[in-house]
């Protein structure tokens, strides 16, 4: 592969939500990045993006409607920090070997898993990027709706449950118990987006069954309690 002149290869790590969308569109627009590949770690065992719970099949329509291609990680149900970082290192170094000097992410604040993946990045020569980082959250949500995107809520902390399956408009920003971050990024919630500027088409889907499981973190947390709602495809 060769990069597009003037511009750095790199990565997006895409969870197929609001805060990704957002930052990569700003990416896009600003024209600096060359975006190889969307990278997302999908569960091996259900098919299923890491967290978020949605469908590897509507993971790779966003992908298609996007114009970029994915790149998954396939990921055991639950695994422990040593197989993660193992996994990540590995798939890394590839795409190290292959050019790409930048990995992209949507984060907006959380100090402790900003030092990480820039630390862990660091170990193979690569440079951590945060478009939207320690922007106001409430502006970041009103930004993306006020661009025409259209994510739905596909998982969120007990309690949230009922916010599970809604669209995010200025209704729902007006409704969140006081407390919650209206981006999520406390980890209360997560979104998939299927609709916006950046797709070719819409992606369909219908709202299927809702679950509750509980979800350990990645990054050393305690494990949380989370409602799911399935997106079932429309083709």
């Amino acid at each position: 592969m060769f990069k597009k002149m003037g511009m750095v290869a790199g990565i997006f790590n895409w969870s197929g939500g609001k805060d990704s969308t957002l930052a990569l569109h700003h990416v896009l627009q600003h024209q600096r990045f060359d975006v190889r590949y969307l990278l997302t770690t999908v569960n091996q065992t259900y098919n299923r993006v890491s967290m978020h719970g949605v469908r590897e099949s509507l993971l790779i329509q966003q992908a298609e409607s996007l114009g970029i291609p994915l790149y998954q990680i396939k990921l055991p149900e639950s695994p422990d920090m040593t197989t993660y970082e193992l996994e990540m290192h590995k798939h890394m170094s590839i795409l190290k070997a292959a050019g790409i000097t930048h990995s992209i992410f949507g984060d907006l604040f959380l100090d402790d898993l900003k030092t990480y993946r820039e630390t862990k990045l660091a170990e193979i020569g690569m440079i951590a990027e945060f478009p939207l980082w320690k922007r106001n959250t409430t502006e970041v949500l009103r930004e993306f709706i006020s661009l025409g995107y259209k994510t739905v809520v596909v998982c969120a902390q007990q309690g949230l449950e009922d916010f599970c399956g809604r669209t995010i408009d200025e209704s729902f920003l007006a409704d969140l118990p006081e407390g919650i971050d209206p981006c999520g990024e406390n980890g209360e919630f997560h979104t998939f987006v299927f609709d916006g500027p950046l797709f070719k088409k819409p992606i369909g889907f219908t709202l299927g069954e809702k679950i509750f499981k509980d979800f350990p973190s990645l990054v050393g947390e305690s494990p949380q309690g989370y409602w799911y709602i399935d997106l079932i495809p429309l083709r």
